[in-house]
């Protein structure tokens, strides 16, 4: 495989650097991106790098995930507007194992093959690189002319000028620049890649290489990815979506892509899969030919899903989407875990009732009316019960002398009820 075609196909080149694609045809080549280690969970803004990595991989070549444990605990210009939290060693490794097991899904760490992933943490060569050993093997072959001339300086400066730039974000390039030295001189790694806001700081490692080492070097960017509207990827109201099922459902997940436009589907589903091109071109003109059928989101939303979760996860997010919004059975309503019932039901009215109440039996009509606000009266309960509008557990009920009792919870706790077709009620059931 082109490493390069691939990726222009895909839409995921921004800048390169001259002589790269030339490397990459010629031999086996290491690259590295950069992950900050503030947390134990990557997220989906991440995913672009990890998909860069694995398409790397998957062309023969050898990737570096280096772990910002130095860099993490100082700010980046590249469009930050805060330094970030130091963070103790400890609490890096930990992130980092987290993050290596996730990327795990993604590429081979554990093979003997010769392009087996790797993963370093560039604390490990800076904590004992004092301050005027740094300036004397780093500072002094950058100016500051060079240094303020990155488009990522002087944005940062014209938008902070009240508050302006602190020396240590200042400095971030040349720390960058130096992982990218040492990774050149001890690993053989002669290609950065990152995102279209690190163009600065990867082209400073270069220089620096070149400056020091008389060496080549190579750089690659790919475009930052924000969605049709405008505003940024990966995020909701409610924040990040991690790659973490405790952080982030698979069901939420699973939802995040099959609700993405048609026009970011078409976009991520190059970025974020690894269909071969023919598939996708296939899936993209059997979409626009009925876009209501959502084709394109379903499929991105099952590739990737599986990519991260795995099949038995993806068959869960799609049993538990058409619990809402298809005509599931109780059968599947009761097979879903508590985290992605309640994920499912979020935001829809909730209602307490007494496991004393329950396990009397409460009337059918009770329910409805006195023990939650599902419907206004009794007789309209009566009403909507004679009319087959009424279902529990995806089960309809017409019997307004029904009593629902312990044998009808999920999972011990809960009880779903439905008006019509589309208005739903939880039940949670205390003590």
């Amino acid at each position: 495989m082109n490493f390069v075609e691939e990726l222009k196909w895909r839409g995921m080149i921004h800048n390169i650097i001259p002589g790269t694609e030339e490397q990459l045809a010629k031999e086996q080549t290491t690259a590295y991106v950069g992950f900050d280690p503030t947390a134990d969970s990557l997220h989906v803004g991440h995913l672009v790098s990890v998909m860069m990595m694995k398409h790397f991989q998957m062309a023969g070549h050898k990737p570096i995930f280096l772990i910002g444990g130095a860099t993490g605990m100082i700010g980046d210009p590249s469009g930050k507007s805060l330094e970030r939290n130091l963070l103790d060693e400890e609490t890096v490794r930990r992130n980092m194992a987290g993050i290596k097991a996730q990327l795990s899904k993604f590429v081979d760490f554990d093979s003997s093959a010769p392009n087996a992933a790797i993963m370093v943490n560039n604390y490990d060569w800076m904590k004992n690189f004092s301050f005027l050993d740094f300036i004397r093997e780093v500072g002094k072959h950058i100016t500051v002319n060079y240094m303020m001339a990155k488009d990522s300086v002087k944005k940062r400066l014209a938008a902070d000028s009240a508050q302006g730039l602190s020396f240590t974000e200042f400095t971030y390039q040349l720390v960058q620049g130096y992982d990218f030295l040492y990774l050149r001189r001890n690993y053989h790694c002669l290609l950065q890649m990152g995102g279209s806001d690190q163009w600065g700081n990867i082209t400073t490692g270069t220089e620096l290489i070149r400056r020091k080492d008389g060496a080549e070097a190579y750089g690659l960017t790919w475009p930052l990815m924000t969605k049709s509207d405008g505003k940024k990827f990966g995020k909701t109201e409610s924040g990040n979506i991690w790659l973490d099922p405790k952080r982030t459902s698979p069901y939420k997940f699973y939802q995040f892509w099959l609700n993405t436009t048609d026009e970011d589907a078409e976009r991520y589903v190059k970025i974020f899969t690894i269909l071969p091109p023919a598939e996708i071109d296939a899936v993209i003109a059997e979409h626009k030919e009925a876009p209501h059928l959502r084709k394109l989101q379903k499929v991105l939303a099952k590739e990737i899903t599986c990519l991260i979760h795995g099949e038995e996860a993806y068959q869960t997010a799609l049993e538990a989407s058409q619990i809402l919004f298809g005509n599931a059975t109780s059968e599947a309503l009761r097979r879903l875990d508590e985290d992605t019932l309640l994920s499912v039901f979020e935001g829809v009215p909730q209602y307490e009732v007494s496991r004393a109440d329950l396990e009397a039996g409460i009337p059918i009509v009770d329910l409805l009316a006195e023990k939650t606000a599902v419907m206004s009266s009794k007789g309209e309960a009566r009403r909507a019960l004679k009319n087959n509008a009424v279902s529990v557990n995806k089960e309809k009920v017409q019997d307004a002398e029904a009593r629902i009792s312990p044998d009808c919870l999920i999972g011990g706790k809960y009880i779903l009820l439905q008006s019509g077709r589309k208005n739903y009620y939880l039940v949670i059931v205390k003590g």
